[in-house]
């Protein structure tokens, strides 16, 4: 691991998703469709003064994301918004957060929705180590991203960025 930029939160790791990571990912993917008749899901475009972005690059999955997860029973949005930063970014919310909007996840499953969130306002809590779920995280320019961020988290910036509303569709 090699710690990369200037950004206490930015870190590096060569490896990527392992065969049986993918594999976890998948069943557990299944479980969730046996077992809740709707998943729910919140992001976080958490921005800088610096005109840069937080995104992670998870274990089990291609590409750079916008952090965040699954909603658990009994949280609420932002409650569960402010858990995955804490877990995937070591960041924590200082402010309000803006929502930017609900979208149906249809690449992902027929019952899957995401909630994204923008928040400007935050603490960086220390350097988000290489863990069994995140093999990479860090700040980025706008202007910059990493090479294999996704199309959804590149429209998702370029939607925020312009002040655009949130299409229906993920």
């Amino acid at each position: 691991m090699t710690v990369d930029g200037d950004h206490p939160a930015a870190l590096k790791s060569d490896s990527g998703p392992n065969r049986a990571q993918r594999a976890l990912f998948r069943v557990a993917h299944l479980y969730f469709r046996l077992v809740r008749g709707m998943t729910l899901g919140v992001r976080a475009a958490v921005l800088d003064g610096e005109g840069r972005v937080f995104l992670v690059r998870h274990t089990y999955t291609p590409g750079w994301h916008l952090p965040g997860g699954g909603v658990e029973v009994g949280e609420t949005l932002e409650e569960a918004l402010a858990k995955e930063l804490r877990e995937e970014a070591s960041i924590r919310v200082t402010g309000p957060v803006v929502l930017h909007g609900v979208l149906f996840n249809r690449p992902l499953s027929r019952r899957d929705h995401v909630a994204v969130y923008v928040v400007r306002e935050f603490a960086v809590d220390g350097v988000k180590r290489p863990d069994r779920e995140i093999a990479e995280a860090g700040f980025f320019p706008l202007d910059a991203l990493p090479e294999g961020t996704t199309p959804a988290t590149r429209r998702r910036l370029d939607e925020i960025a312009a002040g655009a509303r949130a299409p229906a569709v993920w």
